[in-house]
């Protein structure tokens, strides 16, 4: 019964995770498109992508190809997103293209989200432990 219930989440995990890689193909940036799911017992309760907030232009690299400093991450829209509705985040899922930052596990903790699934690594680890230590699942799908 378990077996069932662990294989049955895999393959959530894997669909939405699927589902975030599509939705980063929203973003508008050149040098790396993140997106992000939070899920909340079987249900989407926010989206979100990397790129620039609401109303500026959307141009995320400046004339060196570098990101500008005040671009969102995929993890920050979604949960910002949240704050402006009805819904809330405990002990939800987030999905995400990406591993997180620092800053946005931060966010993460903060939000009271229960799980994380990535599915790539980057560089830096720091936001990974972050999460591991304030007890939350993280969860690397790696393709």
């Amino acid at each position: 019964m378990e077996e069932a219930r662990i294989k049955k989440q895999e393959k959530f995990d894997q669909r939405y995770l699927q589902m975030a890689r599509i939705w980063a193909q929203n973003s508008y940036c050149q040098r790396r498109q993140v997106g992000a799911l939070v899920v909340k017992e079987g249900m989407i309760i926010s989206d979100g992508y990397n790129g620039t907030p609401s109303g500026f232009e959307n141009v995320c690299e400046d004339d060196n190809g570098l990101t500008k400093p005040y671009v969102l991450h995929a993890e920050a829209n979604a949960i910002t997103k949240l704050a402006r509705s009805s819904n809330n985040s405990d002990g939800a899922t987030i999905y995400i293209t990406a591993s997180p930052c620092i800053e946005c596990a931060k966010l993460i903790i903060q939000a009271g989200i229960r799980r994380v699934v990535y599915g790539e690594k980057y560089r830096l680890t720091d936001g990974v432990e972050l999460l591991e230590r304030a007890g939350i699942e993280v969860v690397y799908l790696g393709e």
